[in-house]
Formats: structure tokens, sequence, C-alpha cells
């Protein structure tokens, strides 16, 4: 199998991983793009030891570490906002880069160790420092979009462990507009394929037309998101999810939102 067949699968879960690292999709993907351009250029050095997922993304990795500036502060993307800029800087990026690999790209500690090539110590102390930065950040009030009783319950007690506010639980398209009318949410977490048939992605492109938030889909169908396309900022978590995942996302999404402690009244 030659080595684009063997990278094609991850090149999606490598640009969700790069919009997180920079906090935009457009400069994730000018990232994704130099690691693409580089194999192209020279194969031969590509790390096959541990497959074709690691290599891939150790690549990305020393490409990103190849700008000294990426190893001492968060630089992100023209799309993003001053606001974004002061929350990241909480993050140190090595414990960020941790973080996501293991909390949002699924990799086990051992494999995430491998990605930075550093011990497995290090990744557990790298995590340990992330979540103690994260618990600093700002608390908001949260809208969930979920036809079934026990998930939705589910994610309100998550989002309430982590100390948000959920504003209420819509089963449908119109129950989401209403509830977002009547309490505008820091974050909405949605799910996609909604009791009556309807979509909980279009009662989100709706909100989005008149108000930036950032959105979390938990759904089973994450081909449909997995585009690069719009609504914008999306995170993704498929279900059946870890709880772990969802927490993860939440404070990212929230990182990368445009408004501060202002959207948490």
């Amino acid at each position: 199998m030659s080595l684009a067949a063997e990278i094609t699968p991850y090149i999606p879960y490598l640009r969700r991983f790069a919009r997180a690292l920079t906090g935009a999709q457009s400069s994730g993907d000018a990232y994704v793009a130099a690691v693409l351009e580089a194999l192209i250029t020279d194969s031969a050095d590509f790390p096959k030891n541990h497959g074709a997922k690691i290599g891939l993304y150790q690549t990305f990795i020393a490409v990103w570490q190849s700008i000294e500036v990426n190893l001492k502060m968060n630089v992100l993307g023209a799309e993003s906002n001053p606001g974004s800029e002061k929350k990241l800087q909480a993050i140190t990026p090595a414990a960020r880069q941790a973080f996501l690999l293991t909390t949002v790209e699924g990799f086990t500690n051992a494999e995430a160790a491998l990605v930075l090539k550093v011990s497995q110590r290090d990744i557990e102390q790298l995590l340990d420092q992330a979540n103690k930065e994260i618990a600093a950040q700002v608390t908001t009030n949260v809208m969930i979009i979920e036809d079934e009783p026990l998930i939705a319950m589910d994610i309100e007690s998550m989002v309430e462990d982590l100390g948000h506010s959920v504003t209420g639980i819509a089963r449908t398209h119109k129950e989401a507009i209403a509830l977002f009318n009547a309490h505008t949410p820091g974050i909405i977490l949605a799910d996609i394929q909604l009791a009556d048939g309807s979509s909980g992605l279009e009662a989100v492109n709706e909100i989005l037309k008149g108000f930036e938030v950032p959105v979390i889909f938990i759904t089973a169908f994450p081909e449909r998101l997995l585009t690069g396309e719009r609504p914008e900022p999306a995170f993704l978590v498929t279900k059946p999810f870890q709880p772990d995942m969802v927490r993860a996302l939440i404070s990212q999404a929230l990182f990368f939102s445009e408004g501060d402690e202002s959207r948490a009244a």
C-alpha cells in the first residue's frame, strides 16, 4: 500500500487536531498542507515504526515545532481574536498538545508519548499541568440540544460538574430556537438527528446566522461534520462518547470562542 493510501484516512482527524491547536481552521489547514507537501517532496523519512497514524502526527508535530515561536507562546491564525489569544496564553503549548492528543484524538498516553517523542511520565506531567490550567479558565452558560433523555441528563451532569450552568435542554429544532432566544448561552452542545426528525445541525446553522457562539456536536454521524465546512467554530464528539472527551472539548471550545467572561453572565 502506498504512503498516500495509508495516511489518507487520518487526514480529517489531523485537520481537527491542527484546528484546535492553532485556533482557526485556515491556519490549521496551512500546517496540514505543509506536512503533506513535505511528504510529497520526500517520503523516505516518514516514521513508520508505529503505524501510519502515529507517523502522520509525529510529522505534523515536527513541522509545528520547527517554528520556534510555537514552542514559546500560542500564536493564533488570522481568523482568531484577542479574546481567544488571551485565554490560550494560560495553556502552555506542550501541555495543550498532550491534552489534545489524548482527550480529543484518542491516543493513549503511550501513543501520545511517541507522537511528542517524550516519556510516558512526561505525558502524565503535561496532562496534569493542562488540567490545572484548564480548571482556571472561564465558566459559562450551556445550551443542550439532545432528544435522548438519558444522554441529555449525562451531558447536563458533566456540564455542571465543570462549574457551568445549563440554560435548558431542547429536543427539537423548534425548541432549540426558542430556548436560544430565551437564554443566550456561551456554548451549545448539539446532537444532529433529533426526536421529531428535525436537524440539530440546521438549528445551529440558523442560530449562527445572527450570533457567534462555540458549538460542540455530539453525534453518531461524524462524517457529516469532518468536512471543513461551516458552521464554524465546531467541535465533534462521536457517540458513544467518553465523558473526558466532552469535558475536554467544552474547555477547548471556550478557549477559542470570541467572547470572554462576559458570556458567563
